[in-house]
């Protein structure tokens, strides 16, 4: 054998190239005729559907099932079951929970070749299971043209063959121009399928609307006397607002600039709703415990109710007239808050002015004079340092007895002599002796020391004028 191959080789790559190839067109042919491969496609979920009547119905042949018209899968196979013909339908593994047991299914041509698909309203219940069976009474068969036809009756028939052919005459030579009258109803076309699609998705709604309507035409049917008197009364709001369509037309104008306001506040209130949802949040727990706050603070207002009835509830009645006549005091005062309030506002404003400290507390201790004297304190301190110099210069008595002294803070040396030179001028004409005492260093004949100099040289040489406080000499430890 392997000699053989090794013969004709050629050969041998040639009919396994040609079995490659039918492989190939196998598997081609099979994947267009929708054939499902077992250890490569997961299996589908197989459901049945009865039909009164399945004609034209041929597995195999790609006939599928749509839901919405999305394929959802296909048609397998069918049989006939207690003469109901039962078609096998094979939903793809992804669709797998998109029917309900009260699905609903129609049969309907795709081509006018009869070729068939099946149309499927999922539902709204329980998932249909493996193996489920959609009941005969969900669904409807396709309806050929003859089973409509032959339900005119003989008279109905020429009218409508008459009609035919008029339309045949109409049309003779106008297939352009229904053409174009198609094309334009292709935007209507599209909106009323956005209309019909939407009317599906909410055919449950659409449902008990018109069951609710019915039942309210019913109840309105049942009084025909309070029907007539609405019919009456809204003549009479009608009329009434005929009669103010002016003010309506102004109300109506104003209403986009109260929509926009609203819009603007629902936004506002959007970005407030997390935060009052987290507030809500917290007040849970306290909310939980209003029970058991209730039932602890039950006990005192059972023993406070006597004081409250019997207390406090005849001294408010006595101090009722009172009160009235504190109101109209409070009305008045009410009135002058708002001066009162800016009269405070400037006072407690002069306060801190005078409170002001810009370095704060400084302390002394460590300090030169110079450092000292360059402290920035606040009015305050310095008022407090003119009250003290005020009561030390115009007090009336001290421990140097019932003197009044007198301080000359800060005059110049040249105006100090100048008021001495006239003092003694004044003391030379009335007292010459005096004088010469003053000048020559004696009172009273008692010579004075020579080192001090006379009483004038001694008030010309101190710190008289200088304010310098500081400089006096510092006392002996």
């Amino acid at each position: 054998m392997s000699l053989a191959i090794r013969k004709h080789w050629k050969d041998f790559l040639a009919v396994i190239g040609l079995c490659l190839l039918a492989i190939a067109v196998a598997v081609y042919i099979l994947s267009q005729q929708d054939f499902r491969f077992p250890l490569v496609e997961e299996q589908p979920k197989k459901v049945s559907l009865e039909l009164e009547n399945a004609q034209a119905v041929e597995p195999g042949q790609g006939q599928t099932v749509r839901v919405a018209g999305v394929e959802v899968g296909r048609i397998a196979d069918v049989k006939l079951e207690n003469g109901v013909a039962v078609v096998d339908l094979e939903i793809e593994k992804k669709y797998e929970n998109l029917i309900r047991e009260d699905a609903t299914a129609l049969l309907r041509p795709k081509t006018a070749l009869k070729d068939m698909l099946v149309e499927v309203n999922p539902g709204t219940g329980e998932v249909l299971p493996e193996g489920g069976r959609i009941s005969v009474a969900n669904s409807l068969p396709d309806v050929d043209p003859d089973e409509i036809y032959k339900a005119l009756d003989a008279d109905t028939r020429p009218y409508l063959k008459l009609l035919v052919s008029g339309a045949g005459k109409g049309l003779a030579g106008r297939g352009d121009d229904l053409r174009e009258v198609f094309r334009r109803f292709e935007p209507l076309h599209k909106d009323l399928a956005r209309v019909m699609r939407a009317t599906a998705s909410r055919r449950e709604a659409l449902k008990q609307l018109i069951h609710r309507y019915g039942l309210l035409m019913e109840h309105v049917g049942e009084r025909p006397a309070e029907l007539r008197r609405l019919v009456t009364a809204s003549r009479t709001v009608f009329d009434a607002l005929a009669g103010e369509d002016q003010n309506i037309s102004a109300a109506v104008a104003q209403l986009p600039d109260s929509l926009r306001a609203s819009e603007r506040t629902l936004n506002e209130v959007r970005e407030f709703a997390p935060v009052l949802r987290s507030s809500l949040e917290s007040l849970r727990p306290p909310i939980r415990k209003l029970d058991e706050t209730n039932e602890a603070v039950t006990p005192f207002l059972r023993e406070t109710t006597p004081v409250l009835r019997d207390e406090i509830r005849p001294f408010v009645r006595a101090a009722r007239p009172f009160t009235d006549d504190l109101r109209l005091a409070a009305r008045d005062v009410a009135q002058a808050t708002p001066d009162l309030t800016i009269s405070f506002e400037e006072l407690n404003r002069f306060f801190n002015i005078g409170a002001y400290n810009p370095g704060g507390a400084e302390g002394l201790e460590g300090k030169s004079v110079a450092e000292q004297r360059a402290r920035e304190e606040g009015l305050l301190y310095w008022l407090a340092w003119a009250a003290q110099n005020g009561t030390s210069l115009f007090s009336t008595a001290d421990g140097q007895g019932p003197w009044r002294r007198v301080t000359i803070c800060g005059v110049p040396a040249a105006v100090i002599q100048g008021l001495i030179g006239t003092v003694a001028s004044e003391i030379g004409e009335n007292d010459p002796d005096f004088l010469e005492d003053l000048v020559g260093g004696a009172i009273g004949g008692t010579p004075l020391d020579p080192a001090e100099g006379s009483p004038i040289d001694q008030v010309l040489q101190s710190q008289f004028g200088s304010c310098n406080f500081n400089a006096l000499p510092t006392p002996a430890p």
